[in-house]
């Protein structure tokens, strides 16, 4: 078996740690050694369901103990994990099994119904006895108790991600199990991870920023404490009767630990026991960073850019988070950045192009998707005119981002776009986010804020600004503090007020624009 797989971490740590607690959920416990015996005795049984080598087996259900087991069971087998969200809706599953053709999922009784209801004509596999047709974990754990033996490669396919947006179809990301590895090993030692850390699983497993949150854990022989983020008084009674110490979140997890009266609140001598936060996938606002000082003042926070294309490509050293907060900071270990422009040729300081990533954590392509994989990994040769690369020996795959960037006299980067998210105005490019970065800069008051953009024959796009705040701010006071810091075709056309804006499903991270839009576009 090979040493670039998740599977040598749970044998070790089950010899070296066989006692130890690996993972806690609200009142139940598991050390290593009882996490391989059950991690075995599923592996076992999905090795005979006698799939072909490489069928992809797909975890449909909430979050709990069963759930970590069936993700390290899969990881076990010569199949392929797919992660799907509990978010997903019955018709969004129904394109991921047709999509990768997934053979197998496991589920848990809540979502049986959701599966029936696409009539799914693979198998299934509960956590708990649903009825006597579907085989389920309770069984498996009290029949099968054969040893196993795992033969996995480190450069076989271990995992397809599917991430949900606003429009179009997603595509799969193909993940090797030697990813999985890489990604454990160099989170670990940037963050300075320890065996004696109680992390926080409190990010769901359906991409890879929550699943590493299990593969670190195991990496360091460290807890994992699995938590459903739902309200933050039960968030931070987590934190404090879990003594947890790693805390990886997304930023709407960070604004929704603050939504709550001051009085609500737990003490700081309460949290004193968190050392590291961690976030990836959006922007960190002022306001986020100023309540995290405060609650946690001894805590270094790790702000992160991650791809779907590579695992990550850069995070901010906590140092430097006041001083360049709006930086995504540098390359991540084993990683080289470059920025260029259309001509393929290296960016001046503080000049927009797009990111180049080189080095590790590249992850394998898209499934079945020839076009959008040949978009985003290209050949070496793309760097031609930006660095010297006489004598290749063989012809290296890089990834062209489609994230625009730039990066200052000290060598930090700073996300301006997506290439897709781009307005057209007037003959000007502008970038979405850009506009609201200055927002969240300049209106505290402002909760959320969505930039976009609808036709406008006369100027090709209009710049269309929605936002909720608690109260309504008028729209000239908005337009005159934004001159200030904008240029006058960035203004937005339309400022529009709402109380709150809608999140796309799948992703409580992200706002709907497209559902904003079409709201917009119907009432005219």
């Amino acid at each position: 078996m090979s040493i670039n797989c998740i599977r040598t971490l749970i044998e070790d740590a089950a010899i070296s740690h066989k006692d130890k607690i690996a993972i806690k959920y609200n009142e139940k416990n598991i050390t290593y050694k009882d996490l391989l015996a059950k991690v075995n005795q599923v592996a076992f049984y999905l090795e005979e369901l006698d799939l072909p080598k490489g069928s992809r087996i797909g975890i449909y259900s909430n979050k709990g103990l069963e759930q970590v087991i069936a993700i390290l069971a899969i990881l076990s087998t010569n199949y392929v994990l797919v992660p799907l969200t509990k978010l997903l809706k019955a018709e969004q599953v129904e394109y991921i099994i047709n999509d990768c053709d997934i053979r197998c999922i496991i589920t848990d009784k809540l979502k049986i119904e959701n599966i029936e209801e696409i009539n799914f004509d693979g198998h299934i596999i509960s956590y708990e006895t649903a009825h006597k047709d579907i085989p389920s974990f309770e069984e498996i754990f009290k029949y099968y108790n054969k040893p196993y033996e795992c033969s996995v490669n480190g450069h076989e396919n271990a995992v397809i991600t599917y991430s949900f947006g606003i429009s179009g179809k997603p595509k799969g990301i193909v993940i090797s199990h030697r990813n999985l590895i890489d990604s454990a090993r160099v989170v670990s030692q940037y963050l300075d991870l320890k065996e004696e850390d109680i992390i926080s699983g409190t990010l769901i497993f359906n991409l890879d920023y929550g699943l590493n949150q299990i593969f670190c854990t195991l990496y360091k022989r460290a807890t994992l404490a699995l938590h459903r983020f739902i309200l933050a008084g039960d968030f931070f009674n987590h934190l404090i009767n879990d003594n947890i110490s790693v805390v990886p979140l997304m930023p709407v997890n960070i604004a929704s630990m603050f939504d709550e009266e001051e009085n609500k609140l737990p003490s700081i001598e309460l949290l004193s026991n968190v050392k590291i936060l961690t976030s990836s996938g959006g922007n960190v606002t002022r306001k986020m960073l100023k309540d995290l000082d405060k609650y946690f003042p001894d805590a270094k926070f790790y702000s992160m850019h991650g791809l779907t294309e590579a695992f990550r490509s850069t995070y901010l050293d906590p140092a430097q988070i006041h001083i360049r907060p709006d930086s995504i900071g540098k390359a991540i270990p084993d990683v080289e950045l470059y920025v260029i422009n259309k001509e393929g040729k290296l960016c001046e300081p503080r000049e927009v192009g797009e990111l180049i990533h080189r080095g590790g954590y590249i992850y394998k392509g898209f499934w079945n998707a020839k076009e959008e994989t040949n978009q985003r990994f290209k050949s070496i040769d793309i760097l031609k005119n930006a660095i010297n690369i006489e004598g290749q020996l063989r012809d290296e795959v890089v990834v062209a981002t489609g994230d625009y960037v730039y990066k200052d006299e000290e060598g930090y980067f700073y996300f301006v776009s997506r290439h897709d998210d781009m307005i057209k105005t007037r003959g000007f490019r502008v970038s979405p986010y850009e506009i609201e970065s200055v927002v969240a800069k300049n209106f505290p008051m402002i909760e959320q804020c969505a930039v976009f953009s609808i036709k406008n024959e006369e100027i090709e796009e209009e710049i269309v600004m929605v936002y909720s705040s608690r109260s309504e701010i008028p729209q000239k006071e908005i337009s005159f503090e934004l001159k200030k810091h904008l240029a006058s075709y960035m203004i937005p056309n339309k400022i529009i007020y709402k109380k709150s804006l809608p999140l796309i499903p799948s992703d409580k991270n992200k706002i709907n624009k497209e559902e904003l839009k079409k709201e917009l576009l119907d009432s005219n």
